[in-house]
């Protein structure tokens, strides 16, 4: 397994990356058993960075994560942890809050589930409209002084939110949703992450399952407490189209003798040295293929190949529903003045 410095302030770190979410639920039930021997897998194959949040499971991921853990050295894995998200009893979602009371608080939960001493990359998992951003990252600044964490990391925020926390601290990672289907992060959030040394810890990127290579059109209905049911890409014809470039998007990987999994994740990582695609696998049998992706290099032939199968802006339905799509600051940020 290689590995790079994550940004130019982050820690060094696995070229590709553990996301847990899908262990807690959010995709519908999980084995748990499977859940810490992937895990274990990941760490045997030289993943260094398992990412979840304290929200995934409302505290479960992170439980699963120090259950894992426990016979592993602190110092030979990071641990990346999204807070803020506010949940109910019935697993409901009723806001962000990233206050520095918030913050501190927030962590303290989070070392104890994790049975850890200290966080590596703490981020907020949204920014808060109610407060500023350098409120928040003197907050985390003050815990990385106490040593609770050690690097700030920042998710799903545009950039001007993006050079407005790095004024503060270091940033060493963006963590945003990057991949063939969505490529929003091009035009303006890359080249200000690649100006100021800035890491990319990209997830969904294989668009949750959809250019996984293992969904049919016939899967219109979600698993119980799977959260892709509301999501457009997966709803009625928007579905369908979108596993139609999947399809052709399998005859390239078939022409190179990979799977479509394999050549989505690979032209993610192909983008620049300064992205970490996250694996999102929940069973050691998906980490095996995702893996199979280090092994793949695109040509400049593979590339255009790719490209024609799936265009910028080929994918029908935004990533998330409107409700969310508009907490995203990524998303809704006004671009910066030319």
């Amino acid at each position: 397994m290689l590995t790079r410095k994550l940004g130019s302030s982050g820690p060094a770190c696995s070229v590709v990356g553990l996301g847990c979410m899908g262990m807690s639920g959010m995709y519908g039930p999980a084995d748990e058993a499977e859940s810490i021997a992937t895990i274990h897998a990941a760490l045997d194959a030289g993943i260094t960075l398992l990412d979840t949040g304290d929200f995934y499971g409302m505290g479960h991921n992170e439980m699963l994560i120090g259950d894992a853990l426990r016979a592993v050295p602190r110092d030979q894995v990071l641990i990346s942890v999204k807070f803020g998200a506010m949940r109910t009893p019935d697993g409901g979602w009723i806001g962000y809050d990233a206050r520095p009371s918030a913050v501190k608080n927030f962590v303290s939960y989070s070392l104890k589930r994790l049975r850890a001493e200290y966080i590596d990359i703490y981020r907020p998992a949204r920014l808060d409209p109610a407060v500023p951003i350098e409120d928040t990252v003197g907050a985390i600044a003050d815990l990385v002084k106490a040593g609770w964490v050690r690097h700030l990391g920042l998710s799903e925020v545009g950039p001007a939110t993006i050079r407005r926390a790095h004024a503060v601290l270091p940033v060493a990672d963006l963590q945003i949703e990057y991949s063939l289907l969505s490529r929003g992060i091009e035009a303006e959030i890359l080249p200000t992450c690649l100006e100021l040394g800035i890491g990319i810890t990209a997830y969904g990127v294989l668009s949750r399952g959809l250019l996984g290579g293992h969904m049919s059109a016939a899967a219109t209905q979600a698993r119980p407490g799977d959260f892709r049911g509301r999501a457009p890409r997966f709803q009625g014809e928007n579905l369908v189209r979108n596993l139609a470039l999947t399809e052709a998007l399998r005859e390239v990987a078939a022409a190179k003798g990979v799977s479509v999994a394999q050549i989505a994740i690979a032209w993610v990582a192909s983008r620049s040295d300064a992205i970490f695609p996250l694996i999102g696998a929940r069973t050691r049998a998906r980490l095996a293929e995702a893996l199979g992706a280090l092994d793949v290099t695109l040509s400049a032939d593979d590339l255009a190949a790719i490209e024609a199968a799936v265009p910028p802006g080929a994918a029908a339905g935004t990533r998330y529903d409107a409700h969310q799509m508009r907490m995203l600051d990524s998303e809704t940020a006004q671009p910066l003045p030319a």
